[in-house]
């Protein structure tokens, strides 16, 4: 049996502040002592931009800001998964999660099910393939991708012992009269309703991070949560503020 300690992080993550998002990013990771994993939202770095709004803040996987954070791990034992949005050089960006291990990029996943309102912004990726990691098989899964059961199937018949799944679902609706609660209910009964049945049916842990509070234009729930093998929720956090919620895991 294996054994990890994860931070799934909350986190507040203004759009195309690069440098305040990466301060931010490394206090995390600082703060989180004696921790195996930690797992900041989808595009935390760049906060959730796109390529038309800020052009300037699209990174590339050998950009120094990347660099920088990748740096944050050389000194730890720690591993961190954390987001941007990335050039691509061929069209529009990618959604990217970059994974950072003993001060080295030791991978990268890119949001392969882009949804609905994303589609004409952000280009897929299509590589679903486990990271083979010293401790522990685990899957990135990005947000819009819960949507789609045969990813996670594809991490469990690659023996993935756990799924982290990084997220930024933007609230609709009105930000002068937003129900932070409801909001914040809307998106834990989503990963509910549907990681859940993937964590039972593949009999895998699932482990969800979310972006947190108002934005220029857009606000999003927040939310930590850990599904185990048997589809239920063993860890969850109690609000939408920020912080990191800390989770003993044996896979």
């Amino acid at each position: 049996m294996k054994r990890i300690k994860i931070g799934l992080v909350q986190m507040f993550c203004p759009k195309g502040e690069i440098r305040k998002n990466l301060d931010v990013t490394k206090k995390y990771i600082q703060e989180s002592e004696n921790v195996d994993f930690i797992c900041f939202p989808e595009m935390n770095i760049t906060g959730y931009i796109n390529e038309t709004d800020y052009p300037d803040s699209l990174l590339s996987l050998n950009s120094p800001e990347v660099e920088e954070f990748v740096k944050m791990t050389e000194k730890s034992d720690i591993t961190a998964i954390a987001g941007i949005a990335e050039k691509n050089p061929d069209g529009k960006p990618f959604i990217t999660q970059i994974i950072s291990y003993k001060g080295e990029l030791f991978g990268y996943y890119r949001k392969t099910n882009i949804s609905e309102d994303e589609k004409g912004l952000y280009t897929g990726g299509s590589e679903i393939s486990v990271f083979n990691h010293p401790k522990i098989n685990f899957g990135v899964s990005i947000c819009a991708d819960i949507e789609k059961k045969e990813i996670f199937k594809k991490y469990a018949d690659q023996k993935s012992d756990i799924v982290f799944e990084s997220a930024a679902p933007g609230l609709y609706g009105s930000q002068e009269t937003r129900n932070w609660q409801r909001g914040y209910n809307w998106w834990k009964k989503e990963c509910q309703t549907k990681l859940a049945g993937y964590a039972r049916d593949y009999k895998i842990h699932i482990a969800v991070s979310t972006q947190a509070g108002r934005t220029v234009n857009e606000d999003f729930p927040g939310g930590g949560y850990v599904f185990d093998p048997e589809g239920k929720m063993i860890f969850s956090t109690s609000d939408w503020k920020k912080g990191v919620l800390y989770a003993d895991l044996k896979l």
